[in-house]
C-alpha cells in the first residue's frame, strides 16, 4: 500500500522474514528451518503438510492468457467489432448498447488495456462524429470489464482459487447467475443513457462506411497474424472450452483440469492458425510476458500463503477475528464478507485483500460453519467497484484515451455500480446458494 515494495517482492520477502523470526522464537511449533519447507510446500503442494500449492492456478493461467491473446491476434473478435459499428449507424441509442455489448464481449480475455484499446479504437470516431459524450463511453468500459474480469483467468478470481484452494469450475457455475444479470444491467445502463443521448442529440444519417474501412484494416501488427478464414473454427474452438470448463463433472462431460483445457486448446489453437514454427514463437513471445508477470504473483502467492498456513498463522489470526465478531454478526457472516469486499478491493490491490485479507475473513466463516467456497463466492461481490480505484493500472490509460476527469468518472461509474452489486448480491445469495 505505501508503494516500498512491488506486491511480488512483498509476498515472497515479508512472509519469510516474519516467519524466520517467529520460528527462532520456537514458541508455536515449528522452526526457523520449516520456513523454507511450508514456502516451497505453498507453490508446489505437499501431502503431508496438508498444504495445497498454487501450480495448478500458474499453469492455468499461463495457457489462458496464451490462449486469449491468440485469440485475439487471429482476430475472434473482429466480426463482432465490424457489426457493431455497422448496426450503429448514426443513433446514439444504439451506439450506447453497442459499447456496452462489444465491452462484455472483448473482456473475455480478462485484460482491461485490451478491453480498452479494441473498444475505444472502434467506437470513438463514432463519439466523435455524433459529439456523444465520451463519459459515456468510459462508464461502460469499465462497468463491462468489472464483471468480465471475474472469469478464472481474470485477476481476482484467480487469486481467490489462489487464496482458498476453491474449485475454479464450480466457483464459476456459482456466480455465473450473477454475471449474467449484471451483464444484462450494464445493457439497460446503455439503454438509459443512450435514450438521453437521443433526445438530446437526435439521430444522424451516418455513413460508416469510412468507420469501418479503420477497423476492418487490422493494426500492422496484428495484420500477418488475423486468420479470417478460421473465425468459426476459433469460435468452435473457444465454445467448446467454456462449456467444458463451466460444466466439467456435470451431465456426461468429464472433469478435465482447467489448466489441460486450455493447454489442449491453445496446442490446437496454435496448429491450426499457425502451422509455421516461427508463427508460432512469435505469438507465445507477444503474449508470454504479460502470462509472466501473472505467474509470478501467483507463486509469490504461494509463498505467502504456504507460511501463512504451515505455520498456524492464518488460522491464529481467524481465532482472534472471530473473538471481536459478535455472535449474531457471525451468522451472516457471508453477507458481511460482501459488503467489506467493497472497501477492501477499493482501498487495496486484489493482491492485497484476496491474498492477505481474505484467508483470515475464511477462517473466521469457517469458525461459523460457512464454507470456503461460501466465502470465495461472496468475496467477488466488490469487484463491482474496484476497477473504480485509483490502484488499478489500465483506467489511466481509460481516462487519457477518453479525456474524462477521474473525479467526475468516478461518481458516475459508481452510481451505476451500484446496480451491478446489488443485481449480482441477489444472485449469488439466491441462485448461488450462498447463506446469508
Amino acid at each position: 500500500m505505501t508503494r516500498k515494495a512491488s506486491p511480488f517482492t512483498s509476498l515472497i520477502l515479508v512472509p519469510l522474514i516474519i516467519g524466520v523470526i517467529a520460528g527462532a522464537i520456537n514458541q508455536w511449533g515449528f522452526s526457523a528451518l520449516d520456513i523454507p519447507k511450508y514456502a516451497i510446500a505453498g507453490m508446489i503442494s505437499d501431502a503431508d503438510l496438508k498444504i495445497k500449492g498454487v501450480a495448478g492456478t500458474a499453469l492455468m493461467l499461463l495457457f489462458a492468457i496464451l490462449y486469449f491473446g491468440l485469440m485475439l491476434s487471429a482476430g475472434l473478435f473482429q466480426p463482432l467489432v465490424n457489426f457493431i459499428v455497422r448496426a450503429v449507424k448514426g443513433d446514439p441509442l444504439k451506439v450506447l448498447v453497442g459499447t456496452a455489448i462489444l465491452a462484455l464481449g472483448i473482456s473475455v480475455d480478462g485484460d482491461g488495456s485490451t478491453t480498452t484499446l479494441v473498444v475505444c479504437s472502434a467506437l470513438l470516431p463514432v463519439y466523435r462524429k455524433l459529439n456523444m459524450k465520451m463519459m459515456d463511453l468510459a462508464v461502460l468500459i469499465v462497468l463491462a470489464n468489472s464483471i468480465m474480469n471475474l472469469l478464472p483467468w481474470g485477476g481476482p478470481t484467480a487469486r481467490i482459487i489462489t487464496a482458498l484452494h476453491v474449485d475454479e469450475g464450480e466457483l464459476l457455475r456459482a456466480i455465473m447467475p450473477g454475471m449474467i444479470i449484471a451483464a444484462i444491467w450494464v445493457i439497460a445502463v446503455a439503454v438509459i443513457r443512450g435514450l438521453a443521448e437521443r433526445k438530446r442529440l437526435g439521430i444522424t444519417n451516418l455513413n460508416t462506411d469510412g468507420m469501418v474501412h479503420l477497423i476492418d484494416t487490422p493494426h500492422e501488427d496484428d495484420a500477418k497474424f488475423t486468420r479470417p478464414h478460421l473465425i468459426w473454427f476459433n469460435f468452435g474452438l473457444t465454445l467448446l472450452v467454456m462449456i467444458e470448463l463451466i460444466f466439467g463433472g456435470m451431465w456426461f462431460l468429464p472433469k478435465v483440469n482447467s489448466a489441460l483445457i486450455f493447454a489442449i486448446a491453445l496446442a490446437v489453437a496454435l496448429m491450426a492458425n499457425y502451422p509455421k514454427q516461427a508463427d508460432q514463437r512469435e505469438i507465445i513471445e507477444k503474449y508470454g510476458s504479460s502470462a509472466v508477470q501473472v505467474i509470478f504473483m501467483v507463486l509469490a502467492a504461494g509463498v505467502f500463503m504456504g507460511i501463512l498456513s504451515g505455520t498456524g498463522m492464518s488460522h491464529a489470526m481467524g481465532e482472534a477475528l472471530a473473538t471481536w465478531i459478535p455472535e449474531r454478526f457471525g451468522n451472516h457472516w457471508p453477507l458481511i464478507v460482501a459488503l467489506i469486499s467493497v472497501p477492501g478491493t477499493f482501498l487495496l490491490s486484489n493482491d492485497a485483500f484476496y491474498l492477505g485479507v481474505l484467508p483470515v475473513l475464511n477462517q473466521v466463516g469457517i469458525k461459523y460453519g460457512f464454507s470456503s467456497m461460501d466465502i470465495a463466492i461472496a468475496s467477488t461481490a466488490g469487484q463491482a467497484f474496484h476497477l473504480l480505484s485509483p490502484l488499478v493500472g489500465f483506467i489511466y490509460l481509460l481516462l487519457h484515451i477518453t479525456g474524462v476527469e477521474m473525479g467526475k468518472w468516478q461518481i458516475q461509474s459508481a452510481k451505476w455500480a451500484i446496480g451491478i452489486f446489488a443485481a449480482f448480491s441477489l444472485a449469488i445469495f439466491t441462485i448461488g446458494g450462498v447463506p446469508l
